[in-house]
């Protein structure tokens, strides 16, 4: 089906900011859904958020709003609020879907949004169960994961810049709503679906099993750059360049030992130790003997040739690079990679912009989009749903409850 997606009957509105809701309607768009985000009049919370553009658009904006459409109403007005709900409730079997992370009150307030469309859906993202305020970096420091993080014996807590709750939310969100779709369309029944930040951590630290580990007395520590409970850690080739190597597997392993021709030595570390290699959680306890074996034969060679042996041997690695050099020189992150569409961002320049990472097998995939200008797409939407008219528009501007789109 050549120009359309999976999800090409569902219309979303999305009145959001920061990571994970606008990654939810993300999703969704670039699936193909019809994502309508709604903003106040010179933006939203995070319409300047870093990083930005020489021209000062946000890079971070522009990311996370590709394929979507831009309504931009003044919020502080009745008629705006009015407005905003009216797109909100709008009819249409595949519409009706509402995702926020702002507090469900006022306008956002789901028994007002639900008196005028009985089976709505309203996702709120929170940031704990209570309702409460967090962030990704808030809930990372309550779980622990900064005091896991980071070398041996250091001290103080380590945060890091990848906001992996928020992923893990936005991603979510998108899930939640398409079950709450699924269960109507066979019900009739919309509902509120209440999603809290902190809650996916916790339920993720019980997942992976921090959580129960803590509770028999064994808490995770800090292992530095060493894969917990296997084989796997960080090495400097002879002319500086750095890889990873993983044995994770059996046969990682075995790829890992055939690559470096080891195995006598690495044979005698399982004696001498009493353990038994096959067993990964063996390897991570001989961690130390053998990053230091396997790190001397890196040590002695450079990359070329350890990515070479590697190769040949199948090794789980990867070379260690930085962002620079990801965009520079990797051919997976370039249009090489069917991911990426290399397009123009108005304010941004010629970037590359990536296509969802699904591919299913009934539909092509789509072009990735860009994101709009603040307000672009005002006057389509309110015509195409509300059928306001160009001189109601009209109206509407002179009254300040619109205005142009704003662009870089």
């Amino acid at each position: 089906m050549p120009g359309q997606g999976i999800l090409s009957d569902l219309r979303i509105v999305e009145a959001s900011a920061f990571v994970a809701a606008p990654l939810g309607g993300l999703t969704l768009a670039q699936m193909g859904a019809d994502v309508i985000r709604i903003d106040p009049l010179g933006g939203g919370l995070d319409f300047d958020r870093w990083p930005m553009s020489p021209d000062d658009a946000s890079l971070f904006w522009c990311g996370l709003n590709k394929a979507k459409r831009s309504v931009a109403l003044n919020l502080a007005d009745p008629e705006g609020r009015e407005i905003a709900m009216s797109l909100i409730s709008a009819p249409g079997e595949g519409a009706g879907l509402f995702v926020t992370n702002f507090p469900p009150r006022g306008w956002l307030d789901y028994d007002k949004l639900k008196a005028r469309r009985a089976d709505l859906i309203q996702l709120t993202l929170q940031g704990d169960h209570k309702g409460g305020s967090a962030v990704d970096y808030t809930v990372n420091a309550r779980v622990g994961i900064p005091y896991v993080t980071g070398p041996v014996g250091y001290e103080a807590p380590v945060n890091h810049v990848l906001p992996a709750w928020d992923v893990a939310t936005g991603h979510l969100v998108a899930t939640g709503l398409l079950a709450a779709e699924r269960h109507r369309s066979r019900t009739g029944q919309g509902q509120h679906v209440k999603l809290a930040l902190e809650d996916v951590a916790l339920s993720v630290m019980a997942h992976l099993g921090f959580i129960a580990e803590a509770q028999l007395g064994c808490a995770r520590g800090r292992y530095g750059n060493d894969l917990f409970g296997a084989f796997g850690r960080d090495f400097v080739c002879s002319d500086g360049r750095r890889v990873i190597a993983i044995g994770l597997t059996l046969k990682q392993w075995n790829s890992l030992v055939e690559a470096t021709g080891l195995a006598q030595a690495i044979d005698a570390i399982g004696a001498r130790r009493g353990l038994d290699l096959v067993k990964e959680g063996d390897r991570f306890l001989a961690r130390r003997e053998l990053g230091t074996v396997i790190g001397d034969w890196i040590a002695a060679r450079p990359f070329a040739d350890v990515a070479a042996s590697f190769d040949r041997a199948g090794v789980c690695w990867a070379p260690y690079q930085t962002i620079d050099e990801l965009v520079g020189v990797d051919p997976a992150c370039s249009v090489d990679n069917p991911l990426f569409d290399s397009v123009d961002q108005s304010g941004v320049g010629r970037v590359l912009v990536p296509r969802s990472a699904l591919r299913f097998e009934a539909f092509e995939a789509r072009a990735p989009g860009t994101a709009p200008a603040l307000g672009e797409h005002t006057e389509a939407v309110l015509g195409e749903i509300l059928g306001i008219d160009g001189a109601g528009y009209g109206r509407l501007c002179d009254r300040g409850v619109v205005c142009s789109p704003k662009r870089r």
